[in-house]
């Protein structure tokens, strides 16, 4: 009966409505996945002795983008070439297509949960942002992997195969290449961030209110 009480009271918490400040700030944290689409999310920088300036190629939610009008992802190609390394290509990286509908859907739900959302629906919006954050980390960290581990072994230079990192640098021959967030991946964490704070202070308060109650 105890647990059943206690199911009861939490199921009721779950469908009260969001505090009015809570909504509004929600509303606010929309804005930065909508800032998310527009900023690059990762970048690659990629030296060696004929690029001593470095090449960059950033990584969006819709696009690839990179220096000198295009021209450094040309050049990162013929790297890659000497090590048989695939070229990198806008078809070649297919895993950017649903990403714009992804944060569009959250941020539609996020929008319609800080005008009528309850308690429940914050929680579903929390566990879609992460679930796809987590999921969007995996899938470039395999697509990483999947151009370090496949080499050609007629490559004109041969190395052995190796693992891009996610973040941070490696080296492979005279190549050094950097990985590292940008802007967008930046917004979306705080988004993420925000949307779990303010679910925080949802509990905080109902546990309060719950206790007061007795």
């Amino acid at each position: 009966m105890a647990k059943d009480k206690q199911l009861s009271k939490f199921y009721a918490f779950l469908a009260k409505p969001l505090f009015f400040r809570a909504r509004f700030a929600f509303a606010l944290l929309v804005g930065l996945l909508a800032l998310a689409i527009t900023q690059p999310l990762w970048r690659i920088q990629i030296y060696s002795p004929q690029y001593a300036s470095g090449l960059t190629l950033d990584i969006y939610a819709h696009k690839i983008d990179s220096g000198r009008g295009g021209a450094d992802l040309r050049d990162i190609n013929i790297l890659h070439h000497y090590i048989g390394m695939h070229p990198i290509d806008r078809q070649d990286l297919s895993d950017l297509d649903w990403m714009p509908f992804a944060l569009g859907l959250i941020a539609i739900l996020a929008l319609r949960c800080a005008a009528i959302g309850d308690v429940r629906s914050l929680v579903d919006v929390v566990v879609m942002t992460f679930y796809v954050s987590a999921f969007a980390m995996v899938r470039f960290f395999f697509k990483l992997q999947a151009y370090g581990q496949n080499l050609d072994p007629d490559a004109p230079v041969k190395v052995s195969p190796f693992s891009p990192p996610l973040f941070g640098s490696s080296r492979v021959g005279e190549i050094m290449t950097f990985t590292t967030p940008r802007a967008g991946a930046y917004l979306v964490a705080l988004f993420a961030a925000g949307a779990l704070a303010i679910l925080a202070y949802h509990l905080v308060v109902g546990r309060r209110s719950e206790l007061g109650a007795r």
